[in-house]
């Protein structure tokens, strides 16, 4: 019986294709020690040093709240907030997430 009750928690979601009006998140992204590559299919690598750790996740998109996106593997989730959305800077695109800002890879 405790196989039943441990089996639907690790139950992982399938990751979300990015939705139409969403695409301009799609891409490469690079900031200061904090790098985001975000597929179409909805799978995202992410890798971020800071102080005392370093990050380097591959992990789903689950959907988009606003300009916020969640992510996760099994129950583990978790909230990009993005302050700045994907928008025209000078001849670069760029985004602020989680108050780092990124420019898109050409």
């Amino acid at each position: 019986m405790l196989g039943a009750l441990v089996v639907p928690l690790f139950a992982q979601a399938d990751p979300q294709p990015i939705p139409s009006d969403k695409r301009a998140y799609i891409g490469e992204w690079k900031g200061k020690d904090m790098e985001l590559n975000i597929a179409a299919s909805g799978k995202l690598h992410y890798k971020r040093k800071q102080p005392g750790k370093n990050l380097d996740l591959n992990v789903d998109m689950l959907g988009f709240n606003g300009d916020n996106f969640d992510v996760g593997v099994g129950i583990i989730r978790s909230t990009f907030v993005v302050s700045k959305p994907p928008h025209q800077d000078d001849k670069k695109m760029k985004m602020t997430v989680d108050g780092v800002e990124l420019t898109k890879a050409e």
